[in-house]
């Protein structure tokens, strides 16, 4: 198995494996980036279940029930941001889910302080490295308090 340049796998020895839910919410059809994604957080050693295009946030609470997720990604290249998310998280909140949601991809800066009052766990631009990504991702269920933001550039 091939792994990502500078990511530490989690040892065998570790905490269980993070489960992380990536999908695109919404008619956002450019996924190249999120299958990147997949294989970075496959390679640091977490599951990936990967639920692909045009999502729902129906679709993505009942991955998260069923897969005992710990973390929601999503990959925003629409300009759909400022929606969609403040609505995936309220969704996790009405399952009574205590899932993070973290997202990426093309989110202007000023617009991620917005993200995170909204209750995103992390925001990450564009120009994320792989160990930017994983480091979010991982910290997500850890988070001490709804201002965290991840590195982004």
């Amino acid at each position: 198995m091939s792994e990502t340049p500078g990511i530490a796998p989690l040892s065998a020895e570790g905490p269980e494996p993070l489960r992380v839910v990536l999908a695109k919410l919404g008619f956002d059809g450019h996924d190249r980036g999120l299958k990147v994604v997949a294989r970075t957080l496959r390679d640091a050693g977490m599951e990936v279940i990967y639920l692909g295009l045009r999502q729902t946030t129906d679709s993505i609470v009942a991955a998260c029930e069923q897969e005992d997720a710990d973390v929601i990604g999503l990959s925003m290249h629409n300009a759909g941001h400022l929606t969609l998310a403040p609505r995936m998280v309220q969704a996790v909140e009405e399952a009574a889910l205590d899932v993070p949601v973290v997202i990426g991809g093309i989110v202007p800066a000023e617009d991620m302080a917005v993200l995170i009052e909204a209750g995103v766990a992390a925001v990450l631009g564009p120009g994320a490295s792989a160990e930017e990504v994983v480091a979010a991702v991982r910290a997500a269920p850890n988070r001490q308090s709804p201002d965290h933001q991840s590195p982004a550039r």
